[in-house]
């Protein structure tokens, strides 16, 4: 009984571990990304709270925790709470198979990638309920809106992990990583993961992508409804998500920690994320149906087509 008390509190102690240095960068992501952007638009961006605004994430964590939290009376209320809930959950749960270095992961699985697909496919159902429960038209056509873009561009992303695995033959993510000792994939799939980097982006909701999201025609979408700290899980749950999403660029294309661990694993993970931000301030938001035509009529071809061409190479190889 104490043996399993003991393993229990071990458990415990690695999650949180592994969840508070998270959320603490999902924290200063949001700086970073509001600096970033100001940068670019010639302005300062926040500077007032703590030197150069480093204190700006913990304000806004405090304003929201301080703001009332309104149920909107036609809402299904259980299902209405729980939704940002799940949202969160799923986006830090993809966490715990994922390597920042050789042996360094909170769970070592052999079918690791899998495993992450998993999750990530399943914080399409959070939005959904979030967008049915609130009773309004806005987050339901949000909510809508994300369930079919995100269900498109996942087929386009398992087709070009494929392309990986062609050459790996492992789904272990360690493996994968170790496999770029020599040279890193982005090389030889340089247009695959430019395919990836951008089935990313529309995954994540982000822009040009952001439909579900699209304030002028949505007004906010699918958490247009929510108010203080449910609001905040959903905009934790979409940062963590951006972050799991760099985390598996890195990992697939640029070598992971290869070659000086996991400080360069950061490094490039942060370039990653700002890539994800340059996007937002350079480029204009997409069509909803140039958005579906991207996914279905570009993507899904051109991913197949490299599935094929790669395991031509392997086969005529061997």
């Amino acid at each position: 009984m104490l043996e399993n008390f003991i393993f229990i509190i071990f458990v415990l102690l690695r999650i949180l571990a592994m969840v508070l240095p998270l959320l603490i960068s999902i924290a200063y992501l949001t700086l970073i990304e509001r600096k970033v952007i100001a940068s670019m638009q010639r302005r300062k961006g926040p500077n007032v709270i703590g030197f150069f605004g480093l204190l700006q994430p913990f304000a806004d964590v405090l304003k929201l925790i301080v703001k009332e939290t309104i149920l909107p009376s036609v809402a299904n209320r259980v299902i209405f709470i729980a939704a940002p809930i799940m949202t969160l959950f799923l986006s830090l749960m993809g966490w715990g198979a994922l390597p920042i270095m050789d042996g360094k992961v909170f769970s070592d699985v052999n079918l690791g990638l899998l495993y992450i697909f998993a999750v990530s496919s399943l914080g399409v159902y959070g939005i959904i309920l979030s967008g049915w429960s609130s009773n309004s038209r806005y987050a339901f056509l949000g909510a809508l809106r994300s369930a079919a873009q995100m269900v498109s561009y996942e087929v386009s992303i398992g087709l070009i992990l494929i392309s990986v695995l062609i050459f790996v033959g492992s789904l272990n993510l360690t493996i994968i990583t170790n496999f770029q000792n020599y040279i890193w994939f982005i090389i030889p799939l340089f247009f695959v993961c430019g395919m990836f980097f951008i089935s990313a982006l529309a995954e994540t909701n982000r822009p040009p992508f952001d439909l579900p999201e699209a304030e002028a025609e949505l007004v906010a979408g699918y958490f247009v409804e929510y108010s203080s700290m449910t609001f905040a899980l959903f905009f934790v749950g979409e940062y963590g998500s951006i972050l799991l999403m760099s985390a598996l660029v890195t990992i697939f294309f640029l070598g992971g920690w290869v070659p000086f661990g996991a400080i360069l694993f950061s490094i490039k993970t942060v370039f990653v994320v700002f890539l994800f931000v340059w996007v937002r301030a350079a480029f204009p938001r997409y069509r909803y149906d140039q958005l579906m035509r991207l996914g279905w009529k570009v993507f899904l071809p051109l991913s197949l087509g490299w599935v094929i061409y790669f395991g031509g190479i392997i086969v005529g190889f061997n």
